[in-house]
């Protein structure tokens, strides 16, 4: 992989990035293997774009679909509104089959959407693909179950797709682990969870969807538990385990959670739900045999003006310490984070508290940062997320689904939809108290090697101030073309020689009215693709950077995916784009500094990162 200098074209369209002059300074990147660091010091150019570009040889991409809304998204008034799909069924919706519907879809090419596969990130063969299910470890082999639609690159005929890794990263596919063949779960099998039993048995239990459309829990186990690639399982003949609850909406019911040991011996998982249409809950129900089951008195939480809470996710996290905990540990030092899915915001919200054992009831640190108004666990393209401990690391792993924003008829043409993020470890934030750090598995680094398209990215930023501060009103909206006195300044990825193509990840701090600075850390796709007929918008928060921090920002970009990690993994952003002309050796990366008032330093490392190779399992192999 070439670095070379940029020589931007006189008819550049972005006019507020100004391009170096025709010969700058000398310095370049090295590529590092591992431990080699490239970097740039001293970057700075007011309004400049400094001329680094990453050549990338490989291949192309095109389009996406949406399924969730964002704050700042476009107003739902501007699409027409047929029911998306999955709707009617009693689940989110699946698609977007109204947000272009008055357009023409872009004329894609098979080259692009070969590009548009990723090279690392789980997806299956062909097909559509949603949530990830029960993940655990076991026997030596990571399990990652996911809802697949066998027939289709469409939701529907939800099956149990099943695929194993020794690494979390190289991936082989298995038969389907659960098809929709009973009653009980004939509409579909849906989410589910798996508990690991101290005795060594595993319990799954997954949402059915039943012959009426009534959504109750199931439980399946393995058939044989010798067997480290779990490949056959068996369904309770006395199933569902659970139904829905009286006052309880029957299609509003969905996705339990993996079960944790409360004081008294027994076992505890929750489950998702609402009342009255607006406020989102999650019930508490007690077991001690997985087979049958009491609903405790009142809820686990409840906020009201949240929706439907759906995947519902409950985990203890050290508030010292640097490993993670099994789902039942609790006590001194322990705090507890309740994650849900909104359905109608499409969004993963998540806060931390403390946990009563006495009551089962659980309590927000700041009610004002609570699940579903406060901190996402994922600012982009994310949803549905679930995690698991992983027993042989001491380490709490989060899955999440990236799902598409293209149209329907463009993801039926390319063959499959949808694609899970790089697995993440999950740790208490202490420094700051108030969030969880998320960061790519270690086994990513596995995938370094000495020339590739995909790119693991570290960078470094420091700020010198050439002009006097002052007040203003900035955050991630107007994009990274909205300049401010402090920034925006961060990385171009997946870009064209001509900037027509582009997506800028960054920073903005800005001076509030209190005299202190906050920074915005964001994802600006609304210049990713000339494709008229994808969504795209502008994604991001605030971020905390303590006095003693640098700007930080980690990228894992993957073709057509780019995860965003700020300040050592407290706000992440998930961006999926659709370029047309910045695709295999086209694509580019750009380092930028857009602020008016202040002069930039760049620290770079960049990896290159080899495909997966995800693949059948090789049965035949013995």
């Amino acid at each position: 992989m070439d670095t070379v200098h940029s020589h931007t074209p006189s008819d550049l369209q972005h006019a507020p990035y100004t391009p170096l002059p025709d010969k700058p300074s000398p310095a370049r990147i090295r590529w590092p293997f591992k431990g080699f660091a490239a970097i740039l010091a001293s970057i700075i150019f007011l309004l400049s774009l400094v001329a680094l570009i990453i050549n990338q040889s490989q291949e192309s991409l095109p389009q996406l679909n949406q399924n969730r809304s964002p704050s700042t998204s476009r107003p739902a008034e501007s699409f027409s509104k047929p029911e998306p799909r999955g709707v009617d069924q009693g689940v989110s919706p699946k698609s977007n089959p109204s947000f272009f519907s008055d357009k023409v879809s872009y004329n894609w090419t098979n080259a692009m959407f070969s590009w548009q596969r990723t090279a690392y990130h789980f997806q299956p063969q062909k097909n559509w693909m949603n949530d990830p299910d029960g993940p655990l470890f076991h026997k030596g082999w990571y399990h990652l179950f996911y809802q697949y639609n066998p027939d289709s690159a469409v939701w529907g005929n939800i099956t149990w797709g099943h695929a194993v890794s020794t690494d979390l990263i190289h991936w082989l596919y298995l038969p389907f682990a659960m098809i929709p063949d009973r009653w009980y779960d004939i509409n579909g099998v849906w989410t589910g969870s798996a508990t690991l039993l101290p005795d060594g048995r595993i319990m799954m239990l997954y949402t059915g969807s039943t012959n009426e459309s009534i959504q109750v829990q199931n439980l399946a186990y393995p058939a044989n538990l010798s067997d480290p690639l779990l490949i056959d399982w068996v369904k309770y003949p006395d199933n569902p385990v659970i139904v829905p609850p009286n006052g309880t909406e029957t299609d509003e019911f969905r996705d339990p959670t993996t079960a944790w040991m409360g004081p008294d011996g027994t076992w505890r998982i929750t489950i998702g739900s609402r009342y009255n249409k607006s406020v989102g809950l999650s019930l508490v129900y007690q077991t001690s045999n997985f087979t049958t089951y009491d609903l405790l008195e009142g809820v686990l939480h409840a906020v009201p003006g949240t929706g439907m809470w759906e995947c519902v996710d409950f985990y203890p996290v050290a508030i010292n310490g640097s490993t993670g905990l099994d789902s039942s540990a609790n006590g001194p030092g322990t705090k507890h984070v309740l994650k849900a899915s909104l359905d109608d915001t499409k969004r993963d919200h998540y806060a931390i508290g403390v946990y009563d054992l006495a009551t089962d009831k659980w309590t927000p640190d700041n009610p004002k940062e609570d699940v579903g108004i406060g901190l996402q666990v994922d600012y982009g393209r994310y949803y549905a997320s679930k995690t698991f401990y992983d027993q042989s690391k001491q380490r709490r792993v989060l899955w999440g689904w990236i799902n598409e924003t293209d149209t329907e008829t463009d993801d039926l043409a390319k063959g499959w939809a949808s694609v899970q993020t790089i697995p993440r470890e999950v740790l208490y934030d202490n420094k700051t108290g108030t969030n969880i750090l998320q960061w790519p598995v270690e086994e990513i680094e596995s995938l370094s090697i000495g020339q590739a398209t995909q790119l693991d990215i570290f960078a470094e930023f420091e700020i010198e101030m050439v002009s006097e501060t002052k007040h203003e009103k900035y955050g991630c909206s107007g994009g990274a073309v909205d300049r401010s006195h402090l920034g925006p300044f961060g990385l171009l990825v997946i870009a064209d020689q001509t900037l027509s193509e582009l997506t800028p990840i960054f920073f903005r701090p800005v001076n509030t009215t209190e005299g202190t600075v906050e920074t915005y850390f964001c994802a600006d796709e609304t210049r990713s693709s000339e494709a008229s007929d994808v969504y795209k918008q502008v994604y991001g928060s605030t971020v905390p950077v303590l006095t003693d921090e640098k700007f930080q920002m980690r990228l894992l970009v993957d073709h057509s995916i780019v995860e965003s990690f700020a300040q050592g993994g407290r706000r992440v952003i998930t961006s999926r784009v659709y370029p047309t002309k910045a695709i295999y050796g086209d694509a580019r990366l750009f380092l930028f500094n857009n602020a008016t008032g202040v002069k930039v330093k760049a620290t770079l490392k960049i990896w290159d990162l080899n495909s997966a190779f995800i693949h059948p399992f090789p049965f035949d192999q013995n």
